[in-house]
């Protein structure tokens, strides 16, 4: 193991000073074109419903619109009735595998499972126990970045957004790769693997160049990952100064890393994965346009959403175990007279699970132990209280084609609180998990596709004829 640990220098805001540049001065010139774009960029809204365009590519019911096929995982949340599709607890399977029982044989063998969904995910099958050691292995053996990346590619262009900085290290590897462009399956299938091994280094390391360089910290530290821990171990042994964790953290971390490496081919980043790798572009490439989705706050960032909001309940809220109280602040946000007046509350809802999402409820099972530990049983309940009382109140406030409830990221930020992890780090440690269902998603694209992905829009301008510069 290897301990770098830089301390302040005074060179420190000169050098960040010459390596930025400031893009971000809007002009009254780009104002006054942007007016332009926005009064000529509107679609008349009935011309969605006159063309039967489903906007998002969902209809009233939250349903997708049929793009394509995939082994890798399902999403159920309706079963047909005699009067139709009726919303029902939610279910996830991966590889035909139901997401609690995998769990379950996790917890049931206490070991760490993260690796164990990977193979999985990119295989189709469950691995054996020398199948799994040797993938372990196979991970391990690649947990190592390129000389001085560290220092040229993170160090010396921190940013304040580590999915930015964890896409852009992406870029650069494929600067390294000798074979970047090759995209026969066998070549594929090892830049995804150094990508699942590499996420967890490039996103920690970038986010230690951060607090240095832009939160002005006075020291940062590097820890080289311990090639004998999984990968949720060695997220929290290179986050943390004194590299100590206790089993349960690195065991909800790790049931966190599960419950998100996959979610289906229409998700945002998935489809996106499929849609970028049906061109023939680089893994590099395709991994990066993943990020970019994943970044967005209806995809990844969600959670901080709700960290967000319940800072707002926290310090509004006097008596975190009165119902009353806590209801009268929700019927507040649903009317948009409080917290940022969206009237959403976040956390609740999801675009295909009504009833519940399978994995917020496998979260909460985890969650309460891990507040026992930190002692942060009181802001627990208020969690749960939220998690009770807000679907009946935003049915009461809102016409609704299906039920809503608590959907993974809900619990998901307060786990990493109270793991210590920075809020910097909460989508990143997401797409840590998810780099193995877009890796399946690649793989399954490659070997299965042979068209590029390309859906239609109906052009809705009218045709218009040509005037002469000086006649305009």
């Amino acid at each position: 193991m290897i301990k770098l640990i830089y301390g302040r220098h005074e060179k420190k805001e000169k050098e960040m000073t010459a390596l930025k540049r400031d893009y971000s001065e809007i002009t009254p010139q780009i104002y006054s074109l942007a007016e332009l774009c926005e009064n000529y960029g509107q679609i008349d809204r009935e011309l969605y419903t006159k063309y039967k365009v489903n906007r998002g590519l969902r209809d009233l019911s939250g349903n997708g619109v049929l793009t394509g096929l995939t082994e890798i995982s399902e999403i159920h949340a309706k079963e047909k009735t005699e009067n139709g599709d009726m919303p029902c607890a939610g279910e996830l399977y991966y590889r035909g595998y139901d997401i609690n029982e995998l769990i379950k044989g996790v917890i049931r063998n206490q070991r760490q499972g993260f690796e164990e969904i990977t193979y999985l995910l990119l295989f189709g099958s469950l691995p054996s126990a020398g199948e799994l050691e040797a993938f372990e292995e196979l991970l391990s053996s690649y947990r190592s970045l390129p000389n001085s990346f560290v220092r040229d590619i993170i160090m010396k262009a921190p940013s304040d957004d580590i999915m930015n900085s964890l896409a852009r290290s992406v870029l650069t590897l494929y600067s390294y790769d000798n074979n970047a462009n090759d995209i026969s399956l066998p070549n594929v299938l090892r830049q995804c693997i150094q990508l699942i091994a590499l996420f967890p280094q490039l996103a920690i390391y970038g986010y230690q160049a951060y607090d240095y360089y832009i939160k002005d910290s006075n020291s940062f530290f590097f820890h080289n990952p311990d090639p004998k821990l999984s990968t949720a171990e060695n997220i929290l042994y290179m986050l943390r100064p004194n590299m100590k964790y206790s089993p349960l953290e690195a065991r909800i971390l790790d049931m966190a890393l599960i419950i998100h490496a996959e979610h289906g081919g229409g998700n945002n980043s998935a489809f996106t994965t499929h849609v970028v790798t049906s061109s023939g572009t680089d893994t590099y490439s395709a991994i990066a346009a993943a990020l970019g989705s994943l970044k967005g706050p209806k995809h990844g960032g969600a959670n901080l959403k709700v960290c967000d909001m319940f800072r707002s309940i926290k310090k509004e809220v006097r008596d975190w175990n009165d119902d009353d109280e806590i209801s009268a602040y929700l019927n507040r946000i649903v009317e948009k007279d409080a917290y940022d007046r969206s009237g959403l509350i976040y956390g609740i809802g999801h675009a295909i699970y009504s009833v519940s999402d399978p994995r917020a409820q496998i979260f909460k099972a985890f969650v309460e132990k891990l507040a026992v530990e930190k002692n942060r049983e009181d802001e627990y309940r208020l969690y749960a209280a939220v998690e009770r009382l807000a679907p009946e109140i935003i049915g009461k406030k809102r016409t609704m084609y299906k039920g809503v409830s608590a959907n993974v990221d809900f619990y998901s930020g307060f786990v990493y609180q109270m793991l210590g992890i920075p809020e910097e780090l909460f989508t990143p440690i997401f797409a840590i998990a998810r780099i193995s269902g877009w890796s399946a998603h690649r793989l399954e694209e490659l070997i299965n596709g042979n068209k590029i992905i390309r859906p239609a829009y109906k052009a809705v301008q009218p045709r218009r004829k040509y005037t002469d510069l000086n006649e305009r």
